[in-house]
């Protein structure tokens, strides 16, 4: 528990920054499937773009050049998933689809839509 948070206590995420090897090839994906999700463009500068919903916010950083190699460092390009609620399991079919018709890479395609498991619908783009 983060000191000053009582037990108990409502603590929501704020936002999410991943840093990334190109930046208008990773903004131009993000800003389909954000919007997609009800997603609206926050903020945006030469090394940066955000967007928003209800308060939260995603931040995709350009990673320094002297940072785009092996090893760790907290700026290099990295992240192991993040993982959005969709309204439903026809939204989540529809995501699926566009995903396949904008050459998507998916993940578990054979398990598709339970790859995470019974009760869940789910698509895994990598």
């Amino acid at each position: 528990m983060a000191r000053g948070v009582s037990p108990g206590a409502r603590v929501m995420l704020s936002h999410v920054e991943i840093y990334v090897s190109d930046l208008e090839r990773s903004a131009h994906f993000w800003d389909w499937l954000l919007g997609l999700l009800g997603y609206q463009p926050f903020q945006s500068w030469a090394e940066g773009r955000s967007w928003r919903r209800n308060g939260f916010y995603l931040v995709r950083v350009q990673a320094p050049y002297d940072h785009v190699g092996a090893g760790y460092h907290r700026r290099r390009i990295r992240l192991n998933h993040l993982a959005f609620t969709a309204d439903d399991r026809n939204q989540v079919d529809q995501i699926t689809e566009a995903l396949r018709n904008r050459g998507g890479r998916l993940l578990y395609e054979e398990r598709y839509p339970h790859a995470g498991g019974p009760d869940s619908d789910a698509v895994f783009n990598r």
